[in-house]
């Protein structure tokens, strides 16, 4: 996700944040979202409330959480135009690491907690990043405390052939990495971003018509 030569949004950029499909090549999660800092080191990003987005549903309409774990990867998909509910979310992703994280609060900007989203690290084109989420997820909290989320869903996508021998042991490395970050306190949970708020005249984004095109890489 570096920049290449040198190329970097700048703050109040509307980008796409993507997720391809698991097992295949269909991006199937699509977030408008607004350029807060973009370096080197640090991609920041504002997913308002109420932006329209991408997500997956069953074929039949069913939301994905709804239907029962034993048959949520192998039936029928589609996607469905819905819009991002509830208080905004923030999302942090450094270059090469398998994971973003992503801030919650509640409403009155009171802070509720860090979200660790294991996932590809995420490829830079010209229009955003696109990545593939990887189930299992970390939960972290202001105590500096922290639990691991959705093992259930991480080892039914196994069981589904959503993902290879290899590579769940990839991501469970990659999830005791973030653990050792957490644990020391390490970027960014030390670095003040639960104060981060977003600046007032940040139009929300519109989902583009093409939000599913086919990345078009960076020029030089």
């Amino acid at each position: 996700m570096r920049a290449t030569n040198g190329q970097h949004w700048a703050p109040g950029t509307q980008i796409l944040w993507r997720y391809r499909e698991n097992a295949g090549d269909r991006v199937h999660i699509c977030r408008p979202v607004t350029v807060v800092q973009d370096t080197d080191d640090l991609l920041a990003a504002w997913l308002a409330p109420d932006t329209p987005c991408v997500r997956p549903a069953l074929a039949d309409g069913t939301p994905v959480h709804r239907e029962p774990l034993a048959t949520r990867y192998t039936k029928p998909r589609t996607v469905v135009r819905d819009r991002w509910y509830g208080m905004g979310v923030l999302k942090l992703a450094r270059p090469g690491e398998p994971w973003s994280v992503w801030l919650w609060w509640e409403r009155g900007w009171r802070f509720q907690n860090w979200y660790v989203n294991l996932e590809e690290p995420r490829t830079r084109w010209a229009g955003g990043i696109d990545s593939e989420d990887h189930f299992l997820d970390i939960d972290v909290y202001p105590d500096r405390s922290w639990r691991w989320r959705d093992e259930d869903e991480f080892a039914q996508a196994q069981h589904d052939g959503l993902m290879a021998p290899a590579q769940a042991r990839r991501v469970g490395e990659a999830g005791r990495a973030a653990v050792e970050v957490i644990n020391a306190w390490g970027a960014p949970f030390s670095d003040g971003w639960e104060h981060w708020r977003p600046e007032p005249h940040w139009p929300v984004p519109e989902l583009p018509a093409d939000w599913d095109r086919t990345a078009a890489r960076l020029t030089p």
